[in-house]
């Protein structure tokens, strides 16, 4: 797989996941992390999403997607039916977080979350000197018309899981263009975790 053809993100994702597993990609847009595990690594896959036009590309690209809400989709799911569920760049998009993790526990056996660190340290700055809800890389939107409905940092999704009891496997830390290996809260402007029960 060429570097230039998949984001960072994208690329660490398709360095965990391997060859021939079940794969459930929860807010999987237009297919752009899947088409390449089917491709490259044959996956089975199966993305959930909401926008119309993000599943007519995954269609067009001949990826199984269900035009579903993932909030209340996958309590259909049977237990341990997919190996690893992913969760990138769309849980702080979900108003029931909690649930969501839960049930992607028990559905997959692995599950990737990815998410924008709100506490990196060009948002941090922009909210202390211009008293603005930041704009950043992977925090594109103006604050009215952003999707997003939880604002979290690293050290936050950290907390969660140690309150909830969810063991972290692997974490990987992304600043623009290149990996964090130390203060992630205030350095990464994303964060990739790899959980197990």
């Amino acid at each position: 797989m060429a570097s230039e053809e998949i984001r960072i993100d994208h690329s660490i994702i398709y360095s965990i996941v391997e060859p021939g597993s079940r794969v459930l990609d929860l807010g999987c847009g237009e297919g752009d992390l899947l088409y390449p595990l089917v491709r490259d690594k044959q996956v089975r896959a199966q993305g959930i999403e909401l926008d119309d036009k993000a599943i007519q590309e995954c269609v067009k690209k001949g990826l199984s997607v269900f035009h579903d809400d993932i909030e209340n989709s996958l309590r259909e799911y049977p237990d341990h039916s997919f190996d690893y569920v992913i969760l990138n760049q769309s849980m702080q998009e979900v108003k029931k977080v909690d649930y969501v993790i839960r049930e992607a526990l028990r559905i997959g056996g692995k599950v990737i979350v990815g998410f924008p660190n709100f506490a990196y340290i060009k948002s941090r700055l922009m909210l202390f000197f211009h008293g603005k809800a930041p704009i950043t890389k992977s925090l594109p939107y103006l604050w009215f018309d952003t999707p997003n409905v939880r604002f979290l940092s690293i050290t936050d999704f950290r907390d969660f899981c140690a309150e909830k009891k969810i063991r972290i496997m692997e974490a990987h830390y992304l600043g623009e263009g290149e990996m964090v290996s130390f203060w992630p809260n205030l350095l990464a402007l994303n964060a990739i975790f790899v959980l197990v029960k």
